[in-house]
Order: structure tokens, then sequence, then C-alpha cells
């Protein structure tokens, strides 16, 4: 099995899905959609290049050994990869396999439905709620190893930054560094469900790409920082305040990033 993927790692739906299906045609329902099993196997890839679990220049697993992870054909995979060379996030070498671009290829796709966009404001509104609580509590619980977990993902985002590397996981792991800090695992549950939500939030994600990068990151960086000095310094309405701040930004750098919407 591929060191960066393992069952473990493979979203839990698709098992739950594989088994009834091949029951379907014996109950007179109609077959699960071949594209549907592609989108699992595209979701779990996606998350895996997001978290980090497959790094910038990492060689994917061979095609026959992603099907049998996915438990899934061969052709299922191919669509799956297909869509992920489309998106920009992976490229083929003849006779090598796919590897994971160091940097997302620029894709000029139009920016995502109203749909998604909803659900990914939805998300944001969740965080809202549940963030500034996370850092409020992180402020009065971090131990030492908390903090050092914080500026760990501080200074992997900046270097990926600053090297044009995907940064996402990083990011993400400040945050999940922020709840565990709260000795709270209920808090960390919570935030963790977001981390899957990523087949609504990748056309918004490669359209910011985009749109002042680099002006991004830094604002990103910025109250990343600002954050976790609060929470250092044990200021926590001071953190509070702030993680609400970032998570509002977030929401409007996302309607900045798609004006049509």
């Amino acid at each position: 099995m591929h060191p960066a993927l393992n069952a473990s790692s493979l979203p839990s739906a698709l098992e739950a899905e594989l088994g009834p299906a091949a029951l379907v045609a014996d109950l007179g329902l109609a077959p699960v959609r071949h594209e549907r099993f592609a989108e699992r196997v595209y979701d779990g890839l996606f998350h895996a290049i997001m978290t980090g679990r497959l790094a910038p220049g990492a060689r994917l697993p061979a095609e026959h050994e992603l099907a049998g992870q996915f438990q899934v054909s061969r052709p299922v995979v191919r669509q799956a990869l297909d869509r992920l060379r489309k998106d920009g996030l992976v490229s083929s070498v003849r006779g090598s396999g796919s590897y994971v671009r160091a940097a997302p290829a620029p894709q000029p796709e139009a920016p995502p439905a109203a749909a998604d966009m909803a659900h990914i404001l939805h998300g944001l509104e969740l965080r809202g709620i549940v963030e500034p609580e996370c850092a409020y509590l992180a402020a009065l619980r971090r131990g030492p190893q908390d903090l050092a977990r914080m500026q760990e993902m501080l200074e992997g985002f900046e270097q990926a930054a600053a090297n044009g590397d995907v940064a996402h996981h990083f990011d993400y792991g400040f945050h999940e560094a922020i709840a565990q800090a709260t000795a709270n695992p209920r808090m960390a549950q919570v935030l963790a469900t977001l981390k899957f939500d990523v087949s609504h939030a990748i056309n918004l994600w490669r359209h910011m790409a985009q749109m002042r990068p680099w002006q991004r990151t830094q604002d990103v960086q910025a109250e990343h920082r600002a954050i976790f000095e609060l929470i250092r310094a044990q200021d926590a309405e001071g953190a509070r305040r702030a993680m609400r701040s970032h998570v509002e930004k977030a929401r409007i750098r996302m309607l900045e990033a798609t004006p049509g919407i």
C-alpha cells in the first residue's frame, strides 16, 4: 500500500456505499452512477493533497493500487485522475505515473455555482461560531506542546507560500492545533467535519488562487500570527475577537473572489 495513503485515510462513506451497491440490481433500484464513485476517489485524493499526506512532487500510487484501496475499477480511478489533472493538481509523466504539482496550474474556469458557494458560506458561519470559542479556550488552556504545534504550522504555511507550494494543509493545521489546545476533544471533532468538505470548495479554491494570491496569503499570515500571539499571551478575549475577525475576513475574501455570486 502506498505510504501516504491507507484504508483509514479514505472516506468512510465510500465503504458504506459499496456494500449495498451490490444488491441494487436485486432490489430493482437504479445502479449507483459510475461518476459517483469517481467523485469519491477524487475527493479522497484531493483531501490527501490538501492535507499534505501527498506532498508536492510526490508520486501517486499506480492505478491498480488506487483501484484496490478505493475498491473501485481502474476506469473509475482514471476518471478521477483526469479531473485532478484538469484541476491542475497533478501532472502525468509518460511511463512514470502521476505526480502532485508543486503549485496548482492556472485555471481559467468560471467561479463556483451559487449552491456550492452557499455550502461554503454555511461552513464559514459554523466556523464563526465555533472557532472564536476555540481560540478563547486555547488561550486559557494551551501548553508548550500546543504552542509548538501552532508555531510549526505558521512556519510551514509561510515557507510553502514563499515557495509557491500548496499551503492549505498548514492553514487547516493551525486551526486544528488551536482546537486541540482547548483540551476539549468535541471542539476538535466539530472542526474536523469541515476538513473533508472539499468537493464543494475545489472550484472556489482554484478561482481564488488566481486573484491577488500574494496579498491574500500575506493577509492570512498576519491574521494567524496575531491570533497566535494572543493565545501565547493568554489573552482569551483578544484571541476570541481576533479569530472572529479572521473568519469574517475569510468570508469577505471568498465573496470578493466570486463577484458573480
